[in-house]
């Protein structure tokens, strides 16, 4: 560190009287002073007094500009906030969606990348070069310069004080160069340690605004212990009101018997000025060079992308039914010919797509034709049919037998002509809903009471698990008692002769009904077909409660129509359960079935071996089962379980309330 020294003459007068009483402060007694003025005195007291009370006005104003402040940022910051996530999201999404704008975000990216990395290599290049150059020069013309000076002092011949300041001034004013530019500065100093002669009446010189601070220690420190070698060394030289970048190269001169430490400093500004000139046309070069290489990308990439997304147009279109849509195709090349691939599939497919609607509407119109002329025969066959039931008792017992055949198949028929008409109707998009707030556990009731006596036939019981009070659903009753019926049916037909469960549920948006049998059950593959029209999983297996095939489809059918679900569930040897679910209001989505489709099994303590019931949720915390046996050893028996809210038995065409026993096997009144 570099201290100055400045020396301030002595005050004279008043101002020196006021000097010594300043610089005596610290050491004074500070005495009173009279009261000549006591309403100066006063009005002196009377504002220190008010200077707390002001000093706690203005923390307050402080504290509210703060909280303004505070609130102005918090309000940008939840304006600006949003809007980068929402940019951030858009860039997302188009980042997903968009083939080009990867293409040429990815191009640009990798672009920049690498032309920054070659600009700044190029960059340290040019500048280590210039460096070099510039070094090289300096320390050639610093040898020829110190020798020049030293030549100079060696062949003077001056003895008096005034000769020797004048010609190391003239000397090193020679170094500097000649003309308006300075072409080096020097700092002459004298090197410290030595001893002083006599006639040494230089100590130190240097350029205009230089001292010996601008030469780093360690240069100096290396040109004082070296003999007559050369060193440099990067500095930083002061010009102006600037600094500018330089190098200082020092060695040793003599002169009347005093050592003196020489260095020229050489100014790099013109090398930085040439760099920075050259970095700015590299960035301004590259920036171009970024723009052209985006641009190029997007034009590109919009060449080969413009097909593809004609193509995706062309195919959403002939997805949505528009068979005639075609791509435009020019030229010979690759993008021509996936175009006119694309075209000769379409046609194709449009062709095929078109035999098959023609022969679909012949099918429906034939169907639709051969009921319609069916239903006046039939009419009459069965009117015949009737008539000889009803006498059957007067026949001998084969005419009997073939009386009551006879008017079974004829109400076999009626069924399958009846399916064939709603069909017809479902193909032709001319059935119609009609919906009406109505409660759906009666027409759950209902389907029981005219399933019952099959039931009675196969010894099924049907026992129904459905919430107290009454579920209130914008339905077409008679669709939806027909979809039940057929459910419930084949539940009878199929379960063996065990029990068949209903369960009803309903939540916030959607009303759920469970039909489980335990009878021969099916495969998930025969469950995935179940609903196709004709299809049965046994086909050598034969019908008694008979039907056309087309019951579940029909079932199928009526369910789209109310916007709701209908699904199947199986496993050979363990049953099947079929679920239907609608929305409680027409027009609302269905998020969730409120009941399971694939069902639980629980043992129930104290049942016959073999039971089975259906998990619905949770244990309730309340149960009563007074008549259930003792727990297995080691497991725990339960607490207890609540009975359902409402149950119906089928079966015998009578209805009781029955507990959780019942369920197991066990009747209570």
């Amino acid at each position: 560190m570099v201290s100055a020294t400045k020396q301030v003459p002595d005050p004279s007068g008043a101002d020196k009287g006021r000097a010594q009483d300043a610089a005596g402060a610290g050491q004074r007694e500070v005495h009173p002073v009279s009261h000549t003025a006591p309403e100066h005195t006063d009005a002196l007291a009377a504002g220190l007094m008010r200077l707390p009370f002001r000093a706690g006005i203005w923390r307050r104003r402080a504290l509210i500009v703060t909280l303004r402040v505070a609130r102005l940022v918090r309000t940008g910051l939840s304006r600006v906030f949003p809007a980068l996530r929402q940019l951030a999201k858009s860039l997302q999404r188009r980042w997903r969606r968009s083939l080009q704008f990867r293409t040429v975000l990815t191009t640009l990216l990798l672009s920049v990348t690498s032309l920054a990395v070659v600009g700044a290599y190029l960059s340290n290049q040019i500048a280590n070069n210039l460096f070099q150059e510039r070094l090289t020069q300096a320390e050639s013309e610093t040898r020829y310069n110190v020798k020049q000076v030293q030549d100079t002092f060696d062949g003077a011949q001056v003895t008096d004080q005034s000769s020797v300041i004048t010609l190391v001034y003239d000397t090193l004013t020679a170094v500097e160069g000649r003309g308006d530019v300075i072409q080096r500065r020097y700092v002459f100093e004298a090197m410290p340690e030595q001893t002083k002669p006599r006639n040494r009446w230089v100590e130190s010189r240097a350029s205009d605004q230089l001292t010996v601070s601008v030469i780093p220690p360690e240069l100096r420190k290396a040109v004082q212990q070296s003999g007559k070698d050369q060193y440099w060394a990067s500095t930083v030289i002061p010009v102006g009101t600037e600094d500018r970048p330089g190098i200082a190269v020092g060695n040793k001169v003599t002169f009347n018997g005093t050592v003196y430490e020489l260095y020229l400093i050489y100014d790099l500004n013109t090398a930085q000025q040439t760099l920075d000139e050259i970095q700015s046309v590299l960035w301004a070069g590259g920036a171009v060079l970024v723009v052209i290489i985006g641009a190029i990308a997007w034009y590109v990439t919009r060449n080969v992308v413009s097909p593809v997304s004609h193509a995706a147009l062309v195919s959403e279109k002939l997805a949505a039914g528009q068979l005639q849509e075609r791509m435009v195709v020019k030229g010979e090349d690759e993008v021509a010919r996936l175009g006119a691939s694309f075209n000769h599939m379409a046609a194709s497919l449009q062709e095929q797509i078109t035999q098959l609607a023609t022969l679909s509407q012949m099918q429906q119109r034939f169907v639709s034709d051969v009921s319609h002329e069916l239903r006046t025969p039939l009419t009459t066959v069965r009117m015949a049919a009737e008539v000889l039931y009803d006498a059957r008792h007067d026949f001998d017992p084969i005419n009997k037998r073939s009386a009551e055949l006879l008017y079974n198949q004829v109400e076999r028929f009626q069924s399958l002509l009846s399916d064939l008409l709603e069909i017809s109707r479902f193909d032709a998009g001319v059935a119609v809903l009609d919906a009406e707030p109505e409660d759906i556990l009666q027409v759950v009731a209902h389907v029981i009471e005219g399933a019952a006596p099959v039931a009675a036939e196969y010894g099924c019981e049907i026992t129904l698990r459905a919430p107290a009070g009454g579920i209130v659903v914008e339905m077409d009753a008679r669709r939806i008692d027909r979809i039940l019926r057929n459910l419930i049916l084949n539940a009878v037909e199929h379960g063996e002769g065990k029990p068949v469960n209903i369960t009803v549920a309903a939540n916030q948006t959607s009303v759920g009904i469970a039909v489980r049998d335990h009878g021969i059950g099916m495969t998930p593959a025969e469950a995935a077909r179940v609903f196709d029209r004709f299809w049965r999983a046994d086909p050598a297996r034969a019908r008694t409660t008979g039907g056309s095939g087309l019951g579940l489809s029909i079932a199928m059918e009526d369910t789209k129509l109310h916007n709701g679900w209908l699904q199947a569930w199986g496993k050979k040897g363990s049953g099947a359960n079929f679920r239907l679910t609608i929305p409680l209001r027409q027009g609302e989505e269905i998020d969730k079935s409120p009941v399971q489709l694939e069902p639980g099994e629980i043992v129930l303590y104290g049942a016959p071996e073999g039971t089975n019931a259906l998990v619905l949720d949770r244990p309730p915390a309340d149960l009563s089962a007074p008549d259930a046996g003792p727990a297995p050893d080691g497991v725990p028996a339960p607490e207890g379980a609540q009975a359902p809210e409402e149950e119906q038995r089928g079966g015998d065409g009578t209805s009781q309330a029955r507990s959780a026993a019942a369920a197991a096997g066990k009747e209570t009144t």
